[in-house]
């Protein structure tokens, strides 16, 4: 009877997964990829561990996403906290990349209506390839979020140059970390959201709202598929379609104030593309 209990609880847990985390492709996805991690060790958990204990696991798992964050932080401790390391060994694609953002960066900074230049935020910064190249030529000062404290401690050394202009190194995911009211003229997002999953990006593009100064703009680059989504186990990342994208900006109390695709990379390569953001109901 007690695996009876246990198997009738499994189910319920996830129907109401299935209920409440998967309205967009990408939950769908991920959790079908947990759903198959979870029960291959299920029979052998349910004889070994009272059923109290399941029950604390399973809740853990389904509404945490523990293996989906776990995976890509396991990913990222084997990466080489170097250009290359923060390319994917891609670094002929670094400077076409730089190029494309600091062009789409001035449309939206400088003069009345726009972003200032006090103060950015470098999220997902890695040893703050992006910080260097593209942010501190043109702010004064700058802060830098990831997960990896060696990436942080290898951008201080990256970053001496114009170590002055660093206001602070931030060691903590994503989904963890909340942007100060009001601090920030742009919050610089790339190559990083796709390492959140719907719910968790949806809420933190809302803190990041929260974080923007006056005619501040968030700043999202990256990989975009050419339809529905995909999950890479290797890395624990996702890649959302357009649809997608737009749909939890908007839910955000965010709106699409320009988009540009990324040129100069290969055919063969995702599409990448940028998209500034700004409070709903500003011009």
């Amino acid at each position: 009877m007690a695996h009876l209990g246990a198997h009738f609880a499994f189910r319920s847990r996830w129907q109401k997964t299935d209920d409440e985390l998967c309205r967009h492709s990408m939950s769908f996805i991920l959790h079908k990829a947990i759903r198959n991690d979870f029960f291959q060790s299920y029979l052998y958990l349910l004889e070994r561990t009272p059923l109290v204990k399941l029950y604390a696991l399973t809740s853990q798992v389904i509404n945490g996403e523990m293996q989906f964050y776990a995976r890509a932080k396991l990913f990222y401790q084997e990466v080489p906290a170097t250009e290359e390391g923060m390319m994917g060994n891609f670094i002929e694609l670094s400077n076409p990349d730089i190029q494309a953002s600091r062009d789409f960066l001035r449309k939206f900074v400088g003069g009345p209506g726009r972003a200032g230049t006090d103060c950015a935020l470098d999220c997902g910064s890695g040893i703050g390839r992006v910080s260097k190249h593209v942010l501190l030529p043109v702010f004064n000062s700058v802060e830098l979020v990831d997960m990896m404290e060696p990436f942080l401690l290898e951008a201080q050394r990256y970053l001496q140059a114009k170590g002055d202009q660093v206001e602070s190194y931030h060691c903590c995911s994503l989904q963890k970390f909340t942007p100060p009211l009001g601090r920030y003229d742009v919050i610089w997002i790339q190559w990083v959201s796709g390492y959140l999953t719907d719910k968790d990006l949806l809420a933190f593009l809302s803190r990041c709202r929260e974080g923007l100064r006056e005619h501040g703009v968030i700043i999202l680059k990256d990989n975009v598929a050419r339809e529905g989504c995909t999950l890479d186990l290797s890395d624990s990342s996702v890649t959302r379609d357009m649809r997608i994208l737009h749909c939890l900006v908007r839910k955000s109390g965010l709106a699409v104030l320009g988009q540009e695709k990324q040129d100069g990379f290969p055919e063969q390569c995702v599409p990448v593309w940028m998209l500034a953001l700004r409070r709903h109901g500003r011009s």
